[in-house]
């Protein structure tokens, strides 16, 4: 006779567990954050770097467009992996949508994806607050500068390089940290995010 009892798995486990919802809802921000790379990439990049030719690590300023599917997915799904996930998928779509920036631009989703894990992380995956979510931007930012300075900037001086990674930090912090903090909290104050974590902690 098997005397083993099977209890619930603890509250955090489940709080921290996948759901189909989840995935969805992932991979339709990853869908739409696609689409303001691919924007960022073509259209905007372009015109920034021609005007930022007198001080090139100025164009950094901009760099946050290319985070902010990290920084949304962190905060709108609020589970391990999920900014990760969310900023990979984009640029994979970015990828297939096409930009001059080829498919390095899966290599760069990773690496930013990783920043923002790591910033959410080190949170404990508790705190989506808007000093979370700028960390995570800024996070995100300086592994966007140092990639891009390995793969692009190499010929830059030193201390352009050093400048571009801060920028980008910096730019990471407002677009993908604290602009995303609001359009999220503005989100769950309409109610459609009820049936994620974020809606649910707004809720309370």
């Amino acid at each position: 006779m098997n005397t083993t009892t099977h209890r619930p798995a603890p509250r955090a486990s489940r709080q921290r567990s996948w759901r189909v919802v989840d995935i969805v809802v992932a991979a339709v921000l990853a869908a739409v954050c696609a689409v303001v790379f691919w924007a960022w990439s073509n259209l905007l990049y372009p015109l920034i770097s021609t005007a930022s030719v007198a001080y090139p690590p100025s164009v950094g300023l901009i760099a946050g467009g290319w985070l902010v599917a990290g920084g949304l997915g962190g905060l709108v799904i609020r589970k391990p992996g999920a900014a990760l996930f969310v900023e990979l998928l984009a640029a994979v779509i970015e990828g297939f949508l096409g930009t001059h920036f080829g498919w390095l631009v899966v290599l760069s989703g990773l690496l930013q994806g990783i920043g923002a894990e790591l910033a959410f992380a080190a949170f404990r995956y508790r705190r989506f607050d808007a000093l979370a979510a700028a960390a995570a931007g800024a996070v995100s930012g300086i592994f966007l500068g140092v990639n891009e300075n390995i793969l692009y900037n190499y010929e830059w001086a030193f201390s352009h390089q050093v400048v571009y990674v801060v920028l980008a930090a910096v730019s990471g912090a407002v677009l993908a940290g604290l602009l995303m903090w609001a359009a999220v909290r503005a989100l769950a104050a309409t109610g459609v995010l009820d049936g994620l974590a974020s809606g649910r902690a707004a809720r309370r």
